[in-house]
């Protein structure tokens, strides 16, 4: 491969011919050949959408002449048309606080800037990427400022997937709102209740997963750029926070606006605390959802076997015919892992010190990583399992009536707890239906046991009349 020679502060360095990096991309590349893994493509965008942000801001400020501001916002409108995503080649773990990949970004702005400019790469006569595409920038403010952009952006389509997986258990809800099934506590029978029921009270826990998520997303709109360096907005335009802040709350479409305080906007990450714990109880909420339809599929003959879902791959390499719950099984995993990100998350919080915090490329990481496999997997969950879930009302009427312990409650008020826990042994011990029993100890008029062990009703609540 053929390269040209570039010069940083550390000296010279051999930089691919071709590639819109420089010099200090070219260190990182080399120092931290870490997960091979780079950054998303939220992260790119809101970096680039600063940089083109700072452009303007710099121009109005009259720091930025206008043909260099021109070629710079020019540069970053291709990246954000989604050309040159191939640059932006610095592993996710990184240098504290993300200088590598901002220089990543500085530099391939800068190179194409110059080309625009009728410039060489490498060469940076007509843009500078510390001078110009950085003017008025750190990385310690445009890193966190990037961090929250990126979050609001993944984070909007994770909300929009919960309320959509919502609306498709509330359908479910609304089908079988009528089907009596087993209500179970501690895994054994309990009281009747609906699938209707069953249902809603997943759908409902689903958007109150949203809502705290979306309620989360509120911190992420105040902004510290225009902090620079340690947020005294050293080498900034007064202006400069307020404009970047205007064009970043236009484009995103969010009430984005200047932190009250940019010395915490700085030092503080907890509103990614707050947004990655937002996902880790997104994250419980359908894991335990997705562990009760595994739990209602199984057998279809030895388990459970209440529920029926598409089937959407052959269940085994050995077994003809086996048939898993193999999407719920793979949201499960996905959940495991954004509890884990949130972990990590935790740690590099706490782990800054005074006027930064160098962690942020791991929390930046974990985060975005958690906001894109929770997206798709809610979505495969709600298309592949949701959609097409079905109850076997046979067989749930045959496990209702196999246990007495399901309509015995009833009973309790009119013949007492003692009496009723008799009934409930015998008829266990004899393999009766409670009915018949009952019905033979002559506990009350026929007619009026009838209505008394109907379950539909008990499933309304109050006393069985």
């Amino acid at each position: 491969m053929s390269s040209r020679r570039e010069r940083d502060t550390l000296g010279e360095i051999e930089v691919p011919a071709t590639a819109l990096w420089g010099a200090q991309t070219q260190r990182a590349i080399e120092n931290y050949p870490i997960s091979g893994y780079r950054a998303f493509p939220a992260f790119v965008r809101a970096f680039v959408r600063i940089k083109r942000a700072a452009a303007l801001a710099n121009g109005e400020a009259g720091r930025l002449d206008e043909r260099r501001k021109d070629a710079i916002v020019a540069a970053c409108d291709e990246v954000l048309a989604g050309q040159h995503m191939d640059q932006f080649v610095v592993d996710v773990f990184h240098s504290g606080a993300g200088v590598s990949f901002h220089m990543n970004v500085n530099e391939v702005l800068a190179n194409r800037a110059n080309q625009i400019l009728g410039g060489d790469l490498g060469a940076y006569e007509h843009v500078n990427p510390n001078d110009h595409v950085n003017m008025a920038q750190s990385t310690n403010d445009t890193t966190p400022t990037a961090m929250r952009l990126a979050a609001l952006e993944l984070t909007k389509t994770l909300c929009a997937e919960l309320d959509t997986l919502a609306d498709a258990i509330s359908e479910k809800a609304s089908r079988y709102a009528d089907c009596v099934k087993p209500g179970r506590t501690h895994l054994q029978d309990a009281v009747p209740i609906t699938f209707g029921q069953e249902f809603s009270g997943w759908a409902e826990r689903v958007r109150g997963a949203a809502a705290r998520l979306r309620a989360g997303r509120s911190e992420l709109c105040e902004l510290g750029i225009g902090g620079t360096a340690a947020g005294t907005g050293l080498n900034a335009d007064p202006q400069f926070r307020e404009r970047v802040c205007a064009y970043l709350a236009e484009w995103y479409g969010e009430p984005i606006k200047s932190a009250k305080n940019l010395f915490a906007a700085m030092q503080s990450m907890a509103p990614f605390v707050r947004i990655s714990s937002g996902m880790r109880t997104a994250a419980i909420e359908v894991s335990s959802i997705c562990n009760d339809i595994r739990l209602l599929v199984s057998g279809p003959r030895t388990g459970f076997g209440e529920l029926r879902i598409p089937a959407v791959q052959p269940g085994s390499s050995i077994m003809p015919g086996k048939v898993n719950p193999a999407i719920p099984e793979m949201v499960n995993q996905v959940c495991f892992q954004v509890i884990g990100n949130d972990t990590a998350v935790a740690h590099g919080a706490q782990a800054g010190q005074l006027e930064l915090n160098v962690m942020m490329p791991g929390i930046n990481y974990a985060n975005c990583f958690s906001a894109t496999i929770l997206t798709n997997a809610v979505r495969v969950l709600r298309e592949k399992t949701i959609a097409g879930l079905e109850v076997d009302e046979d067989r749930a009427k045959e496990l209702m009536d196999a246990s007495p312990s399901l309509i015995v409650t009833a009973l309790s008020p009119h013949i007492g707890y003692a009496k009723a826990a008799a009934l409930v042994k015998k008829a266990l011990a004899e393999r009766r239906p409670l009915f018949d029993v009952a019905r033979e100890e002559k506990i009350m008029p026929e007619k009026d046991l009838r209505r008394v062990l109907d379950p539909l009703p008990m499933t309304k609540g109050g006393v069985q009349d």
